[in-house]
Parts: structure tokens; sequence; C-alpha cells
């Protein structure tokens, strides 16, 4: 059996009116990067090439996919401000912190 990567940005998330394959290269390169890192959106920056201001708009819709978590804030390696470190790897996201139908907390 082969072994799978991570699973990509699905085409409807990709296609958003008129961006272009510009717009699906990227959000896939952001995912991939943050599904093998855990990083800021400058650190992503630093390491892809892609504008900060891409990165913020792709991290809007990828959290808005339930495809993207914010790990945890704390200052950046890259700017030393504080920051969410991403990723979007589901084995890294955070487990919720609501209750279930039977009181149990973090049950997905």
């Amino acid at each position: 059996m082969k072994a799978q990567g991570p699973a990509s940005p699905s085409k409807d998330l990709c296609t958003i009116e008129d961006k272009g394959t510009t717009h699906q290269t990227q959000i896939q390169t952001i995912f991939s990067y943050l599904h093998d890192h855990v990083a800021t959106a400058s650190m992503v920056t630093d390491a892809t090439g892609i504008p900060q201001k891409n990165i913020t708009r792709y991290k809007r819709d990828l959290e808005n996919a339930g495809m993207l978590w914010e790990i945890e804030k704390k200052d950046c390696k890259k700017t030393g401000c504080k920051a969410w470190y991403l990723t979007t790897n589901p084995a890294m996201a955070p487990r919720s912190q609501q209750l279930d139908l039977f009181g149990r907390v973090g049950v997905k």
C-alpha cells in the first residue's frame, strides 16, 4: 500500500473567484509547508517567498475550511513579536475545550 502525503486543499477552496493558478499554487505551498512545520506567517513568508499579505488571506480561507489551526501565541523566531504558530497537520491540532453531551472535554 502506498503511503499518502497530507491531504491538499480541495478544488472548491482553490478556485475562489478569478485567482488563477497562482492562488492555487500558493495555497497548496502554504498548506504543505504548515503540514510539515509549525510556523508563524512571517516564518512561512521567509521559507516560501509568498508575500505575508497573501499568507494572511490564505490562513483565513484554510481556517474557515477547518484545515488550519493556531497552536500557540508566542514570540516569533523571525520577528521577535508575539504571533500565532500555525499548522495544517490534524495530528497537531489543539483539542477542543468544548464539552460533549456527557460533559467530557476535548472530544472530537
